[in-house]
């Protein structure tokens, strides 16, 4: 597993803060500098941060355990999809729906409707109802494959969350740390890096630094699972 060079990190826009009058305090220590304005990252902090958060997420993996990614806002929608289904983790993309963590005994039962529905579609079970029952049904199907589309191979809480915007995502984390479950999280400069166990100060609004970040991430949790299999193969 590599962590992207400070050249890699530079090119994909990683430095790039928000507005000095946006800042949080607590980011001080992750804060180079700024330059006309808007604060710049300081990447060799975010070598290490991320350096660790990628042994983290190997290790989890290595382990068998399920790392949620969570990535709602817009441009990082797609990137978030296809990095959790390259790694085969969950993932939610849409809306975090209140209790998916504090209340996962009513969120799974929706996650099982889905997968009924699905399965009952695709066997030609809806086939002995009316028409308008069926289109019912597939509009069911639709909303609950928007919200909990990637969560279909989620049979428990995860045992650690991968988040891409603390500010966006604050149900998220306020549920996470209320069930005690780990939080590795992107921090920029406008939020609080205390509210993840596992922060990583980096750019969390250009694509290219998204892309690169979350890919690294990925990557970790394929190889993670690698060497696991590798462990499972011995003799």
């Amino acid at each position: 597993m590599k962590t992207p060079t400070l050249e890699q990190l530079l090119n994909a826009g990683v430095h790039f803060g928000h507005k000095v009058s946006k800042w949080h305090p607590k980011m001080a220590p992750f804060i180079y500098g700024n330059k006309n304005g808007i604060h710049v990252i300081n990447l060799e902090k975010t070598v290490d941060y991320l350096t660790n958060a990628l042994e983290y997420v190997k290790t989890l993996a290595q382990q068998g355990k399920i790392i949620l990614f969570v990535g709602t806002k817009e441009q990082a929608q797609k990137i978030v999809k296809k990095a959790a289904d390259d790694c085969g983790m969950p993932y939610v993309v849409n809306h975090w729906v209140g209790g998916m963590l504090t209340n996962y005994r009513e969120i799974s039962k929706r996650i099982k409707r889905l997968k009924k529905l699905k399965d009952d579609k695709e066997h030609g079970k809806l086939k002995k109802y009316t028409k308008k029952e069926q289109a019912d049904f597939n509009e069911e199907a639709r909303k609950l494959e928007q919200l909990f589309g990637g969560l279909k191979g989620l049979e428990k809480v995860p045992d650690a969350i991968f988040i891409i915007d603390v500010k966006r995502e604050k149900t998220a984390i306020r549920e996470a740390r209320r069930k005690k479950i780990p939080i590795v999280a992107l921090v920029d400069t406008n939020v609080n890096p205390e509210l993840a166990t596992h922060p990583v100060p980096v750019n969390d609004d250009a694509l290219k630094s998204l892309e690169l970040i979350i890919s690294t991430f990925s990557e970790a949790v394929k190889e993670g699972r690698a060497m696991a299999k590798k462990e499972d193969e011995k003799p």
